[in-house]
């Protein structure tokens, strides 16, 4: 049960009903404070729709964040989402099993996006030099903002208890997390 109250439209301000113009839980929960939820989304878009990242990667980096944090949201949405920039189920299994990538930028990229999302999340000077080796430095800046957001992001579902939409499941249901 969600720790923060679902909204709907009704609920808010003419001026804020924009904040649910995809009325997905996430977004229902964080309208409780617009200011913040507006700026998220404008960050949330310059990520998906305005990022020097290649797509790809971005949703390769966000996947092995809900991988390793085990947001099933972030999990189930980035599934979907990643499909659309061109992350394949090939793909998925590659974050899922932590599997060797072939591609020396995914390989980097994975990398990195894990060792931010574990522990402290310090990023080793050979994993900054992987990822330079094969991405500009504003493609590197933009991944460790990327991947850093989303750890964030993922700690926000946790702690408001955000739950998976249903028909969002199937994703799960296909890549399940280990034991679930």
């Amino acid at each position: 049960m969600p720790r923060l109250r679902y909204l709907a439209l009704e609920d808010l301000a003419p001026a804020d009903r924009d904040l649910l113009a995809r009325p997905i839980h996430l977004y229902r929960a964080m309208a409780n404070a617009p200011g913040l939820t507006r700026a998220f989304l404008g960050l949330a878009n310059q990520i998906r729709h305005r990022s020097r990242l290649d797509p790809r990667l971005r949703d390769l980096a966000i996947l092995q964040v809900a991988w390793v944090l085990r947001s099933a949201y972030e999990w189930s949405h980035h599934i979907r989402i990643g499909r659309d920039f061109g992350v394949t189920e090939a793909d998925l299994r590659l974050v899922a099993q932590g599997g060797a990538a072939t591609e020396p930028a995914v390989a980097a990229v994975l990398q990195a996006a894990r060792e931010i999302a574990e522990g402290d999340g310090t990023l080793p000077d050979g994993t900054l030099a992987a990822l330079r080796a094969h991405l500009a430095e504003d493609a590197v800046t933009e991944l460790l903002l990327v991947s850093a957001f989303y750890v964030g992001v993922a700690r926000f579902l946790r702690a408001a208890d955000i739950g998976v939409e249903p028909d969002y499941q199937a994703e799960l249901d296909a890549f399940p997390f280990p034991g679930g």
